[in-house]
C-alpha cells in the first residue's frame, strides 16, 4: 500500500509541474504575440540621462516572433533575440544581442505590457537584472507606443 501511495503522490506532483509549465508556456506565447508588430518610443533614458527628444523621436521597434530589431532613423540601433519568462514579479525579458554596440552580450532586463504600451528596463550587460521599471545610474529606461495599423 506504501508503494501505491508514493506512486500516486508522485504522479500528482508531475501532473501538477506539468500543468504549470503549459501554463507558463501560454502566459510566454501571449506576451510575445502582444508584442509583435512596430512600435515609436514615448520616453527613454540611458544611464538616468533622458534621450534627447530629436533622437527619441527617430527610434522604432520591430518585434518579429522572438526577435527585435530598434531602428534610429534609417539606420540598425540594435538587434537581440530574446526571451521573457511573464510568471516572475516583475516580469523578465532577456536580450541576447545579434547587432549593435553590445553585440554578443546578454542583457537582462524587466518589462510590463499594457495593451499599446510596453515598458522595459535593463541592466548594462554583466550586470544583475533590475528590480524596477525606472531610469537610473547603469540602466536603460525605454517607453514605447504600438503603431496602429492602417488595416480595419
Amino acid at each position: 500500500m506504501k508503494k501505491f501511495t508514493k506512486l500516486v503522490l508522485v504522479s500528482l506532483a508531475t501532473l501538477c509541474i506539468s500543468l504549470a509549465n503549459a501554463a507558463d508556456d501560454e502566459a510566454i506565447k501571449k506576451d510575445i504575440a502582444q508584442l509583435q508588430g512596430e512600435w515609436t518610443m514615448t520616453s527613454g533614458s540611458a544611464d538616468g540621462q533622458p534621450m534627447p527628444d530629436a533622437m527619441r523621436k527617430e527610434m522604432k521597434r520591430l518585434c518579429k516572433g522572438d526577435e527585435i530589431t530598434v531602428m534610429m532613423g534609417t539606420e540598425v540601433f540594435l538587434k537581440a533575440k530574446f526571451t521573457l519568462d511573464p510568471t516572475k514579479k516583475p516580469k523578465t525579458i532577456d536580450y541576447e544581442m545579434t547587432e549593435g554596440y553590445t553585440k554578443g552580450k546578454k542583457q537582462l532586463g524587466i518589462y510590463e505590457l499594457n495593451g499599446d504600451t510596453f515598458k522595459a528596463c535593463f541592466s548594462s550587460p554583466g550586470v544583475e537584472r533590475p528590480t524596477e521599471l525606472k531610469a537610473g545610474a547603469g540602466l536603460t529606461f525605454s517607453e514605447w507606443k504600438r503603431q496602429q495599423s492602417d488595416k480595419k
